[in-house]
């Protein structure tokens, strides 16, 4: 399996619009490793897209991606299903006639549509996107699987307190990665879940400065209770048994340029080696599993 990282922000991306801060000036003037787009991964090989955040037309022609042969959502947050429009970059023929537009599968674990159909008029647009002969909607049922090209893509739910989000197991003979691109607060990772070759999990929020130990979030603050925490995220990785650990959804907010999680990361290989390899990602990053 070959996974490329095409974005590798949070909520907002690096650099951040009007933001003149340390790690935004370094990103504006200095592009890739700095700057971040929208959290997005694909699968080459099973041409698989997860999550489509505002950016993803500019992230895909970036990277140079020529097909797209499915698309897969982990939960309807805005900054993974806000470029939802890309489907009609990639799909519509404007000036054919009669019409001979593309249709890309789309897999939605059944609870994501579920909240599709509460938030932001997504189950709307899906629908609307469908009726134009651009996308084939495949609600994917909990406990079910698919697969593409070989690779079997199982979805599972998380136990997110502000949404349905869903990681994935993907599985090519005996190879195997987990993916969660977002939201693990209070997740405690089973035994049942087996060995990985790599897991690739959101950073989690920094609560504590990773360098000095200094509290930099308040204990009273609500996005504790929304959040998970870059410590937490660290024990569910104690917890999970993989060859190696990527970190994805890397925050602004966090103040950490790409040479600060460099060093993050010589320091954890150095300090906690208990953890397995580890590294923080960065956009146009290629692994091979």
């Amino acid at each position: 399996m070959r996974i490329e990282f095409l974005g590798t922000s949070g909520a907002s991306p690096t650099p951040r619009p009007t933001c003149n801060c340390r790690v935004c000036a370094e990103a504006r003037a200095r592009g890739v490793p700095y700057s971040r787009m929208g959290p997005a991964l694909f699968l080459h090989g099973p041409d698989l897209l997860i999550d489509t955040p505002e950016d993803i037309v500019h992230s895909l022609n970036r990277a140079n991606i020529q097909h797209v042969a499915a698309v897969v959502f982990s939960h309807w947050h805005p900054d993974h299903t806000a470029g939802s429009r890309v489907f009609e970059a990639l799909n519509l023929r404007g000036w054919q006639w009669p019409p001979q537009h593309e249709r890309t599968p789309v897999y939605i674990p059944q609870n994501v549509q579920t909240d599709f159909e509460h938030w932001r008029g997504l189950a709307e647009q899906m629908d609307y996107l469908q009726g134009r002969g651009l996308v084939e909607q495949h609600i994917v049922p909990d406990g079910e699987m698919f697969v593409l090209d070989g690779v079997t893509v199982q979805p599972f739910q998380l136990p997110a307190p502000t949404a349905n989000v869903y990681a994935f197991i993907l599985s090519e003979g005996s190879r195997r990665v987990l993916i969660a691109p977002d939201e693990l607060v209070g997740w405690q990772p089973p035994e049942a879940l087996g060995r990985f070759d790599a897991a690739i999990l959101p950073t989690g929020i920094f609560e504590f400065d990773p360098f000095t130990g200094e509290r930099r979030i308040p204990a009273e603050h609500p996005v504790l209770t929304t959040e998970a925490t870059f410590r937490q995220t660290l024990d569910m990785v104690r917890a999970l048994d993989t060859a190696r650990t990527i970190f994805i959804h890397i925050e602004e907010n966090d103040g950490h340029s790409y040479d600060d999680l460099l060093r993050l990361q010589r320091k954890l290989t150095a300090e906690q080696p208990d953890l397995g390899p580890v590294m923080f990602a960065f956009d146009r990053l290629m692994i091979e599993v």
